[in-house]
């Protein structure tokens, strides 16, 4: 569900026109709905009711200060990759004791960092991060807090390159070397075991996969406790998809997902650690952008408009599918045609669509680009040197500018001239 409707022939945010966004911000812009925050980050917790639970956003999906303020007031933890999210996510007032830093390349200063701000847990993707860490937090006089992230090699059916819980995947540790890495962590001096995590992918839409991976997790469980191992939480990762098709792809209810969890890990009495990010923030966003020309040739034809593959890379880099939407409501028998509707980038794979069949459109319309909360704004380049997208939240009939549109200027401005060039100019 999301809160962007048409009233009256136009596509409203909430009580806000798009074409009021467009008019006095520009486009390409990002739009968020915070009434779809709140509402699908309600419906994911509420889901959990009755258990000993936290849900971690993951930011990566949409890392925006005022997103993370939106979720933090409403209790969320965050889920963190980087040391720059640790640094969002205590800007955005998280408490440490609701952040889990994931992802395989963890440097010794962000160890530092999350140590320092008191983190709930690292979930630790190989060995040789839990040697390292353990080296930085005995050297600090500290134990970090771990779970340990086990690749259960369980296929979740999605893109290739949001695959993360096969064997071929370059996350976690191999599930039949479990038990000897806990064994390692419990014999490091600078290590405390807290939980096991598990995490197997993104834009899954079958509780099958999360079914598979979650019963070997209880398992996992009850022989690490039977080692002598005090396994106070499961990280379960995120991966619940968002409907980009529709009905055609429509991802599990959290009810359902969640009283599966219940049904096979509700029974030892762990603390249930989530990281849902694309299925809070997809549907809570579009990306508004505005027709420049229409070009036909002899077997295609061409809807070039100035959203590139720098404000939204999804297309490209995944081949993923978004609906696009003419911001003025066509009619019921309004002509249409198949046609790729592209950017003004420099690249044949600057497109959003291809082949799509659209409503007809002319130089100057409006369309907004959709479930693009997540993964959007996030992957944003300035490449081609192109201003840098911003974005607008709506709640209700206000708005507001969240991030400016950085110009040419401010991307040069943030450049140097070497040294010597600046004396040669000078001479």
């Amino acid at each position: 569900m999301h809160h962007f409707t048409y009233r009256d022939g136009e596509m409203f945010a909430e009580g806000v026109p798009l074409s009021r966004i467009a008019r006095e911000v520009g486009t390409p812009v990002y739009v968020y709905s915070a009434a779809t925050l709140r509402r699908h980050f309600r419906v994911f917790d509420e889901a959990f009711a009755g258990t000993d639970h936290l849900v971690c956003y993951a930011m990566k999906a949409n890392s925006n200060q005022a997103i993370l303020r939106l979720l933090a007031d409403m209790g969320a933890g965050m889920d963190i990759v980087s040391g720059g999210e640790l640094q969002r996510a205590k800007a955005a007032g998280v408490a440490g004791e609701k952040i889990v830093f994931s992802g395989v390349g963890k440097t010794d200063a962000e160890m530092r960092a999350a140590l320092d701000y008191g983190i709930l847990s690292f979930n630790v993707e190989s060995v040789a991060e839990l040697h390292r860490l353990s080296e930085v937090a005995e050297a600090m006089g500290r134990r970090a807090p771990v779970a340990l992230r086990i690749n259960p090699d369980v296929d979740a059916k999605t893109h290739e390159k949001i695959s993360t819980g096969k064997a071929v995947d370059k996350f976690g540790i191999p599930w039949l070397e479990a038990r000897a890495a806990y064994a390692e962590a419990a014999r490091l001096p600078g290590i405390e075991v807290k939980g096991v995590a598990m995490h197997i992918g993104s834009q899954i839409t079958d509780l099958a996969p999360f079914e598979q991976a979650f019963t070997l997790m209880a398992d996992l469980i009850r022989l690490l406790r039977a080692d002598g191992h005090d396994i106070r939480h499961a990280d379960l990762g995120g991966g619940l998809g968002v409907p980009y098709h529709g009905d055609t792809d429509m991802p599990p209810h959290p009810d359902d997902y969640a009283a599966m969890v219940k049904r096979l890990l509700g029974s030892l009495g762990v603390k249930l650690i989530m990281e849902p990010g694309r299925m809070i923030a997809g549907n809570a966003g579009v990306l508004l952008g505005r027709v420049l020309f229409v070009k036909e040739t002899g077997s295609k034809t061409f809807v070039i408009t100035d959203v590139g593959m720098n404000d939204l890379i999804r297309p490209t880099l995944y081949e993923a599918f978004h609906h696009i939407l003419p911001v003025r409501e066509p009619a019921v028998d309004a002509p249409r045609k198949v046609v790729d509707v592209v950017g003004p980038v420099c690249e044949t794979g600057d497109y959003i669509a291809r082949d799509r069949d659209l409503p007809v459109m002319q130089r100057g319309d409006l369309f907004a680009v959709m479930t693009a909360g997540a993964y959007g704004a996030v992957q944003s380049c300035t490449y081609n040197t192109r201003a840098l997208v911003p974005e607008v939240l709506v709640d209700g009939e206000r708005f507001a500018v969240i991030r400016p549109r950085l110009e040419a200027r401010d991307i040069i401005a943030l450049e140097r001239l070497a040294p010597w060039q600046v004396k040669d100019e000078m001479a």
